[in-house]
């Protein structure tokens, strides 16, 4: 129990400097923003109860803001993200439920599942952000174009992360 609680403190801190450090300075234009801080709400563990998920994200989201000066707009993305978490794991559900060792990891859960999974909650999570973002339907079809492209980004580092750390059903990151 103390070692999970090491292990996703150690993953919160990388994924944050990862996120702030090197990403924040990664600039492929308007509409490919890479977000990979949003890993640590997709590997949450399957028995995490839905008040805690959300309390965990709203620290996250709020640690994001603080080093990007978004007043709000990170915690209230990853608020969302956490709140839908635990009705797309019940829509993705195995027959027998989900085996409490197992994570949610493309090693574990299989490549099917992953992206099933990720590409749903990354993009609740970049809806909310870049629609606060903008504060207006103007620009609706910019804004999604904007939601898209960025879910692809993101979900095409986390997928490289997933394959760079968790090889083999042995992680680098627990």
């Amino acid at each position: 129990m103390i070692s999970d609680v090491l292990k996703n403190t150690a993953r919160f801190i990388f994924l944050v400097l990862l996120q702030v450090l090197i990403v924040k300075n990664i600039n492929l234009g308007r509409y490919f923003i890479f977000f990979p801080y949003v890993l640590f709400i997709l590997l949450l563990p399957f028995n995490t109860s839905k008040p805690l998920a959300l309390l965990i994200s709203f620290v996250l989201g709020l640690t994001i803001d603080m080093f990007y000066d978004t007043q709000g707009m990170h915690a209230s993305a990853c608020l969302a993200m956490a709140f839908v978490r635990t009705g797309v794991l019940k829509l993705f559900a195995p027959r027998e439920g989900y085996d409490e060792q197992l994570k949610p990891t493309i090693t574990y859960m299989g490549v099917a599942w992953f992206t099933s999974y990720a590409l749903m909650l990354i993009f609740v999570h970049h809806f909310v952000l870049f629609f606060i973002e903008a504060f207006s339907f103007h620009e609706v079809l910019r804004t999604l174009l904007r939601v898209f492209c960025s879910t692809l980004a993101t979900f095409s580092f986390i997928y490289l992360m997933q394959f760079l750390f968790y090889r083999s059903g042995v992680s680098r990151l627990e």
